[in-house]
């Protein structure tokens, strides 16, 4: 969808200047305005139905964050890295569990045992 509106706006961009200076365009000058210009004319359609689906969907998202982003931003600041939590799994009645990872302890150094060090002479 980004993408759509940064193209979009690059066309735009680079069409204005080059409609006030019709004459002495080079060939390759002449290329990048066609090239974009056709780039234009074959996303207006999608570009119009992306407007749609905003039109359509943008009071519904309006009144979920609305209501979600306060228990959303008290989540993100309990939560210090996302890197120690599994993918949050969808379980069949629809709750949602996230698991923390498996850590991975280092090894404990094994101290000698009295018996085995009284057979040993440090040098």
């Amino acid at each position: 969808m980004k993408r759509i509106l940064m193209i979009s706006a690059m066309v735009s961009a680079l069409g204005a200047p080059t409609i006030a200076q019709e004459n002495g365009k080079s060939l390759m000058e002449q290329g990048a305005e066609l090239f974009f210009e056709g780039l234009r004319k074959e996303m207006e359609p999608a570009l119009g139905e992306l407007l749609g689906l905003a039109d359509e969907f943008g009071p519904a998202m309006q009144s979920f964050f609305e209501e979600m982003g306060p228990a959303l931003a008290e989540l993100a600041g309990e939560i210090q890295d996302w890197s120690v939590y599994e993918t949050p799994e969808i379980l069949p009645n629809g709750d949602i569990i996230i698991r923390k990872k498996p850590t991975q302890d280092p090894p404990e150094d094994v101290e000698p045992d009295e018996e085995e060090s009284e057979g040993v002479t440090d040098i």
